[in-house]
This record gives C-alpha cells, structure tokens and sequence, in this order.
C-alpha cells in the first residue's frame, strides 16, 4: 500500500496517527470547556426563563408568556429524552437535561 505523507517518504504512521489522536482530544476539551455550564448558572437561566415569562404574560398577553415558558419545558424534555438515550440514568440525566437547557445563563453573566 502506497500512502503519500505530508512528512516524506520516512513517515511514522503511528506517529501521525498518535499525533491526530492527540489533537482530536484537544479539540474535543476545548469544545466542552465552551459548553461547560455548571448547575448554579443552570439556575440563573431558569429564574430569567420565569421572569420573561411572567413579564411577557402581564405586558402582553398571558398566552404569550406561557408558549415562551413552555418552548423551554419543551426543550427541557426532548434534552433528557437525549440524556436517557445516551445513556445516562436517574439524576445524572435531569442534570444534564438542566444545564442544557438553561446553562446558555453562562453567556450573559459575568
């Protein structure tokens, strides 16, 4: 089998693939330290999630308030319907269902 290397002809192919292991472990790290939210900011997301909609419901109307709260229970539910298919269980599947859907609190607080 002829393979063309980026480093030459006396490329290592274990080196190379180690080298791309180590790379996609970084890569993946990186991506879950941006999505990282820890449960106290789950929290704040919940309580601003609430304080939209009970201030939708008495600006405009409370029909509106309730389909805001209810896309977030929504969501709540098809994110623990993932966890559970992922293969979390019990309580490690409602946390992670809650941080998901309300850890984007972690963007707007400082």
């Amino acid at each position: 089998m002829d393979q063309r290397w980026p480093e030459g002809p006396n490329a290592d192919p274990d080196a190379a693939r180690d080298r791309y292991n180590a790379d996609m472990r970084a890569s993946r790290a990186a991506i879950l330290e941006v999505f990282r939210a820890e449960l106290p900011i789950a929290h704040v997301g919940l309580l601003l999630v609430v304080l939209a909609g009970v201030f939708v419901s008495v600006v405009w109307s409370l029909r509106t308030g309730v389909i805001i709260v209810g896309a977030f229970a929504a969501l709540f539910v098809v994110a623990l319907a993932v966890a559970v298919l992922a293969g979390r269980r019990g309580r490690g599947a409602v946390h992670a269902a809650y941080k998901f859907t309300f850890g984007w609190a972690n963007w707007i607080t400082p």
